[in-house]
């Protein structure tokens, strides 16, 4: 999956502001999951009501609404008590 590729499925919802496929550190391959930001919540809604199980490459979507970490988590953020 590239950016590109994302952005041009989830357009067709709305304005398409921003795109991130997480990538592996160590293999460079795509992690099987991204990020897209779109331009206004209601067109946010409309991309998880319109796609969310929708085929793209073969692969079934799973699209929703991402949620806040608490904590911050990983070896940079909150916890420190190893």
């Amino acid at each position: 999956m590239t950016s590109d590729a994302l952005r041009a499925c989830f357009a067709e919802c709305g304005t398409v502001t921003d795109t991130h496929v997480v990538m592996d550190r160590e293999t460079g391959r795509a992690r099987g999951f991204a990020f897209v930001t779109m331009g206004t919540d209601a067109e946010a809604s409309h991309a998880v009501s319109s796609l969310n199980g929708a085929m793209l490459d073969g692969r079934a979507l799973r699209v929703n609404i991402a949620e806040e970490r608490a904590g911050g988590g990983g070896a940079r953020g909150g916890h420190r008590g190893w």
